[in-house]
Protein backbone atom coordinates (compact mmCIF):
# COMPACT_ATOMS: atom_id res chain seq x y z
CA UNK A 1 0.00 0.00 0.00
CA UNK A 2 1.31 3.42 -0.97
CA UNK A 3 1.23 6.11 1.70
CA UNK A 4 1.34 9.07 -0.70
CA UNK A 5 -0.82 9.34 -3.81
CA UNK A 6 0.24 12.00 -6.34
CA UNK A 7 -2.31 13.00 -8.99
CA UNK A 8 -1.84 14.81 -12.25
CA UNK A 9 -4.70 17.23 -12.99
CA UNK A 10 -5.37 17.61 -16.72
CA UNK A 11 -6.49 14.36 -18.30
CA UNK A 12 -6.46 12.56 -14.96
CA UNK A 13 -8.92 14.35 -12.67
CA UNK A 14 -10.55 16.67 -15.18
CA UNK A 15 -11.04 16.84 -18.93
CA UNK A 16 -9.66 20.27 -19.90
CA UNK A 17 -9.89 19.72 -23.66
CA UNK A 18 -12.19 22.61 -24.51
CA UNK A 19 -10.45 25.26 -22.41
CA UNK A 20 -6.89 24.37 -23.32
CA UNK A 21 -7.50 24.05 -27.05
CA UNK A 22 -9.44 27.32 -27.17
CA UNK A 23 -6.60 29.03 -25.31
CA UNK A 24 -4.01 27.63 -27.72
CA UNK A 25 -6.18 28.64 -30.66
CA UNK A 26 -6.40 32.17 -29.23
CA UNK A 27 -2.61 32.36 -28.87
CA UNK A 28 -1.96 31.04 -32.37
CA UNK A 29 -4.38 33.62 -33.74
CA UNK A 30 -2.01 36.34 -32.54
CA UNK A 31 0.43 35.06 -35.17
CA UNK A 32 -2.15 34.70 -37.93
CA UNK A 33 -2.29 30.94 -37.54
CA UNK A 34 -5.75 29.41 -37.90
CA UNK A 35 -6.87 26.02 -36.64
CA UNK A 36 -9.49 24.09 -38.60
CA UNK A 37 -9.99 21.36 -36.01
CA UNK A 38 -9.31 22.11 -32.35
CA UNK A 39 -8.91 18.41 -31.61
CA UNK A 40 -5.59 18.67 -33.46
CA UNK A 41 -4.41 20.69 -30.44
CA UNK A 42 -4.98 17.89 -27.92
CA UNK A 43 -1.23 17.27 -27.97
CA UNK A 44 -0.89 20.49 -25.95
CA UNK A 45 -2.70 18.88 -23.01
CA UNK A 46 -0.20 17.75 -20.41
CA UNK A 47 3.31 18.80 -21.45
CA UNK A 48 4.69 22.26 -20.67
CA UNK A 49 3.08 24.70 -23.08
CA UNK A 50 6.22 26.45 -24.30
CA UNK A 51 7.68 23.09 -25.30
CA UNK A 52 4.57 22.28 -27.33
CA UNK A 53 4.62 25.61 -29.20
CA UNK A 54 8.24 24.89 -30.12
CA UNK A 55 7.60 21.24 -31.04
CA UNK A 56 4.41 21.59 -33.05
CA UNK A 57 4.75 25.07 -34.56
CA UNK A 58 8.50 25.55 -34.74
CA UNK A 59 8.49 28.61 -32.47
CA UNK A 60 11.77 29.83 -31.05
CA UNK A 61 12.07 29.68 -27.28
CA UNK A 62 11.42 33.42 -27.01
CA UNK A 63 8.39 33.26 -29.31
CA UNK A 64 7.08 30.22 -27.43
CA UNK A 65 7.16 32.04 -24.10
CA UNK A 66 5.38 34.98 -25.74
CA UNK A 67 2.75 32.57 -27.05
CA UNK A 68 2.26 31.22 -23.53
CA UNK A 69 1.54 34.75 -22.32
CA UNK A 70 -1.14 35.11 -25.02
CA UNK A 71 -2.52 31.69 -24.06
CA UNK A 72 -2.90 32.89 -20.48
CA UNK A 73 -4.89 35.96 -21.57
CA UNK A 74 -7.74 33.65 -22.54
CA UNK A 75 -7.12 30.82 -20.11
CA UNK A 76 -6.95 32.92 -16.94
CA UNK A 77 -10.38 34.43 -17.51
CA UNK A 78 -12.33 31.78 -19.39
CA UNK A 79 -10.40 28.68 -20.41
CA UNK A 80 -9.63 27.28 -16.98
CA UNK A 81 -13.34 26.78 -16.28
CA UNK A 82 -14.09 25.22 -19.70
CA UNK A 83 -13.35 21.97 -17.98
CA UNK A 84 -15.14 19.04 -16.32
CA UNK A 85 -14.24 16.36 -13.77
CA UNK A 86 -14.27 12.82 -15.12
CA UNK A 87 -17.26 10.68 -14.20
CA UNK A 88 -16.56 8.70 -11.06
CA UNK A 89 -13.53 10.70 -9.97
CA UNK A 90 -15.19 12.17 -6.86
CA UNK A 91 -15.98 8.71 -5.53
CA UNK A 92 -12.43 7.52 -6.20
CA UNK A 93 -10.89 10.50 -4.43
CA UNK A 94 -13.28 10.20 -1.52
CA UNK A 95 -12.45 6.55 -0.96
CA UNK A 96 -8.70 7.18 -1.08
CA UNK A 97 -9.15 10.09 1.30
CA UNK A 98 -11.06 7.88 3.73
CA UNK A 99 -8.18 5.37 3.69
CA UNK A 100 -5.93 7.94 5.34
CA UNK A 101 -3.36 8.35 2.60
CA UNK A 102 -1.70 11.71 1.93
CA UNK A 103 -3.02 13.07 -1.37
CA UNK A 104 -1.06 15.52 -3.49
CA UNK A 105 -1.63 17.30 -6.79
CA UNK A 106 1.46 17.21 -9.03
CA UNK A 107 0.77 19.11 -12.26
CA UNK A 108 2.64 21.09 -14.88
CA UNK A 109 -0.17 23.64 -14.75
CA UNK A 110 0.73 26.78 -12.75
CA UNK A 111 -0.33 26.48 -9.13
CA UNK A 112 -2.39 29.68 -9.24
CA UNK A 113 -4.66 28.18 -11.94
CA UNK A 114 -4.63 24.71 -10.40
CA UNK A 115 -5.96 25.98 -7.08
CA UNK A 116 -8.77 27.90 -8.79
CA UNK A 117 -9.81 24.83 -10.78
CA UNK A 118 -9.75 22.57 -7.73
CA UNK A 119 -11.86 25.04 -5.78
CA UNK A 120 -14.33 25.63 -8.63
CA UNK A 121 -15.05 21.93 -9.10
CA UNK A 122 -15.06 20.92 -5.45
CA UNK A 123 -11.82 18.94 -5.67
CA UNK A 124 -9.66 20.87 -3.22
CA UNK A 125 -11.23 19.11 -0.23
CA UNK A 126 -9.50 15.85 -1.16
CA UNK A 127 -5.92 17.11 -1.29
CA UNK A 128 -3.37 17.86 1.41
CA UNK A 129 -0.85 19.60 -0.86
CA UNK A 130 -0.76 21.20 -4.30
CA UNK A 131 2.46 21.16 -6.32
CA UNK A 132 2.37 22.84 -9.70
CA UNK A 133 4.42 24.91 -12.08
CA UNK A 134 5.42 28.51 -11.50
CA UNK A 135 4.26 31.29 -13.79
CA UNK A 136 7.87 32.25 -14.55
CA UNK A 137 8.57 28.66 -15.68
CA UNK A 138 11.35 28.22 -13.13
CA UNK A 139 9.52 25.01 -12.20
CA UNK A 140 7.60 23.45 -15.08
CA UNK A 141 9.27 20.14 -15.94
CA UNK A 142 7.26 17.25 -14.46
CA UNK A 143 10.32 15.76 -12.78
CA UNK A 144 10.87 19.04 -10.93
CA UNK A 145 7.18 19.31 -10.04
CA UNK A 146 7.19 15.81 -8.56
CA UNK A 147 10.38 16.52 -6.63
CA UNK A 148 8.68 19.64 -5.24
CA UNK A 149 5.61 17.58 -4.35
CA UNK A 150 7.82 15.16 -2.42
CA UNK A 151 9.45 18.01 -0.54
CA UNK A 152 6.31 19.83 0.55
CA UNK A 153 4.46 16.64 1.50
CA UNK A 154 7.38 15.12 3.40
CA UNK A 155 7.37 12.03 1.18
CA UNK A 156 11.00 11.03 1.52
CA UNK A 157 10.78 7.37 0.52
CA UNK A 158 9.97 6.93 -3.19
CA UNK A 159 8.72 3.38 -2.57
CA UNK A 160 5.81 4.85 -0.58
CA UNK A 161 4.59 7.06 -3.43
CA UNK A 162 2.40 6.38 -6.45
CA UNK A 163 2.04 8.94 -9.25
CA UNK A 164 -1.12 8.81 -11.36
CA UNK A 165 -1.22 10.53 -14.75
CA UNK A 166 -2.29 10.20 -18.37
CA UNK A 167 0.75 11.22 -20.42
CA UNK A 168 4.30 9.99 -20.89
CA UNK A 169 5.80 12.98 -19.10
CA UNK A 170 3.90 11.98 -15.96
CA UNK A 171 5.53 8.57 -16.14
CA UNK A 172 9.04 9.80 -16.92
CA UNK A 173 8.77 12.44 -14.20
CA UNK A 174 7.88 9.73 -11.72
CA UNK A 175 10.64 7.43 -12.93
CA UNK A 176 13.19 10.26 -12.65
CA UNK A 177 12.29 10.44 -8.96
CA UNK A 178 12.26 6.67 -8.42
CA UNK A 179 8.47 6.56 -8.09
CA UNK A 180 5.97 4.03 -9.46
CA UNK A 181 3.44 5.45 -11.91
CA UNK A 182 -0.04 4.37 -12.94
CA UNK A 183 -0.98 5.56 -16.41
CA UNK A 184 -4.68 6.13 -17.14
CA UNK A 185 -6.21 5.56 -20.56
CA UNK A 186 -9.33 7.71 -20.15
CA UNK A 187 -7.22 10.89 -20.53
CA UNK A 188 -5.11 12.01 -23.47
CA UNK A 189 -2.33 9.42 -23.61
CA UNK A 190 -2.55 5.94 -25.12
CA UNK A 191 -1.31 2.55 -23.99
CA UNK A 192 1.74 2.55 -26.26
CA UNK A 193 2.87 5.95 -24.97
CA UNK A 194 2.46 5.01 -21.33
CA UNK A 195 4.06 1.58 -21.62
CA UNK A 196 7.03 2.97 -23.55
CA UNK A 197 7.59 5.55 -20.81
CA UNK A 198 7.68 2.83 -18.15
CA UNK A 199 4.31 2.94 -16.39
CA UNK A 200 4.01 0.17 -13.80
CA UNK A 201 0.23 0.03 -14.12
CA UNK A 202 -2.11 0.84 -17.02
CA UNK A 203 -5.68 1.65 -15.99
CA UNK A 204 -8.76 1.99 -18.17
CA UNK A 205 -11.22 3.81 -15.89
CA UNK A 206 -11.08 6.13 -12.88
CA UNK A 207 -12.43 3.39 -10.61
CA UNK A 208 -9.50 1.16 -11.57
CA UNK A 209 -7.25 3.48 -9.57
CA UNK A 210 -8.65 1.89 -6.43
CA UNK A 211 -7.12 -1.46 -7.42
CA UNK A 212 -3.55 -0.18 -7.30
CA UNK A 213 -3.43 2.43 -4.53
Amino acid sequence: MYKYIFFDLDGTLTDPGEGITKSVEYALGKYGITVDDRSSLYSFIGPPLFESFMKYYGFSKEKAFEAVSYYREYFAETGLFENRPYEGIYDVLGRIRESGRTMVIATSKPEVYTERILERFGLSQYFDFVAGATLDSSRVNKSDVIAHAMKISGAADPSEILMIGDRSHDVTGACDNGIDCAGVLYGYGDREELEAAGARYILDRPEDILMVV
